[in-house]
């Protein structure tokens, strides 16, 4: 496959630029507009939806119009599709992280003002592991290549990273068909994540309002904020290893998968506001994720063999997630319904 200069090294004002934005979106939204911790209203999480969406869909166009005024309009659309699959893929796929979030929240309790900053704090580590993992998995995949062979009467080149993952995707996807609510039960005190926080300090037993840590008798300990924090951050990287090797299928250009990456989770935080209190609504919806996975999954198999468009499989993932939204408000669950009612 032809190589091409990245964006990185065609435009490195573009890199600057990008992490300019995030930088000043970040700081306005932590410094500025939730300086003082408050329960996010739908409203206001519309608004920050709208903004973070819009961003991404701002910058897709700085992709497209960067590839065509270097290589043309071909090599533009397909940059363009690439960014748009990549992150409507890491958008959906981070959805179900929302469902995850609900339940840790629910588990410890955290009062509805803090929510925000919890999801604060697990952005700004999902900005960090997100880098170590494409940087490093797209130079990783680059120095897996077998050397090219006849399979099936066709000369081939197969990638051994490429393979695993497409196999492991596959199986998420059908794994994750019928785990149903396999976490509601889950001990979320006893995770990785809580554990690592529990290995350096004692935690206290109550909040002490939006503080990490507190004095209790004279000794400085951990809130259970911190605890929610590292499970948070520890729920993020295990999503991750389904989302990431996905997004591999889409691109092999590391900027512009960081970059709808990144986008994407940024604006999982309002995401989570709008629609935690719908989150009924889409009971369809991990169906479709798992339909989403291995369909990403085969095509990093057949690969070698056939190539799947960007523009193809943006449509397919478009596609399977409005259908699955449409078939959650035509038949919701009975059950979740009922609770609704309930509460």
């Amino acid at each position: 496959m032809e190589k091409h200069q990245s964006i990185l090294e065609l435009h490195p004002g573009l890199v600057w630029g990008f992490a300019i934005t995030v930088v000043i979106m970040l700081l306005l939204d932590l410094g500025v507009f939730n300086k003082k911790s408050h329960e996010v209203s739908s409203k206001e999480a519309t608004i920050w939806s709208i903004v973070w969406i819009s961003l991404s869909m701002v910058f897709s166009g700085v992709v497209y119009w960067v590839f065509n005024q270097a290589d043309g309009h071909a090599l533009a659309v397909e940059k363009f599709t690439q960014y748009q699959a990549a992150y409507w893929i890491e958008k959906a796929l981070s959805v179900d992280n929302l469902f995850v979030f609900i339940l840790v929240f629910g588990f410890f309790k955290v009062p509805k003002y803090l929510h925000h900053k919890v999801l604060f704090w697990g952005i700004i580590g999902a900005l960090i592991f997100r880098a170590i993992f494409i940087f490093a998995g797209v130079g990783l995949i680059n120095l897996t290549y077998l050397p090219e062979m006849h399979i099936f009467g066709e000369a081939v080149k197969i990638n051994i990273v490429m393979t695993l993952f497409g196999l492991f995707l596959v199986y998420a996807g059908i794994k994750s068909w019928g785990d149903g609510d396999d976490d509601d039960d889950e001990d979320y005190s006893n995770t990785a994540g809580a554990r690592l926080i529990k290995s350096f300090w004692k935690v206290s037993d109550n909040y002490d309002g939006d503080k990490f840590f507190t004095i209790q008798n004279g000794i400085k300990m951990a809130t259970p904020l911190l605890v929610v924090v590292g499970v948070i951050e520890f729920t993020d990287v295990l999503f991750a290893v389904d989302s990431i090797p996905a997004i591999f299928a889409i691109s092999d250009d590391p900027f512009i998968l960081y970059t709808s990456n990144i986008f994407a989770i940024l604006g999982l935080r309002s995401l989570y506001f709008l629609l935690a209190n719908f989150i009924h609504m889409f009971s369809k919806l991990p169906y479709g994720l798992a339909i989403i996975l291995s369909f990403i999954g085969v095509k990093m198999l057949i690969a070698p063999w056939y190539h799947i468009s960007s523009p193809v499989s943006l449509g397919i993932v478009g596609g399977v997630l409005v259908i699955s939204v449409i078939l959650s408000i035509m038949f919701p669950d009975k059950e979740e319904e009922k609770e609704k009612v309930e509460e």
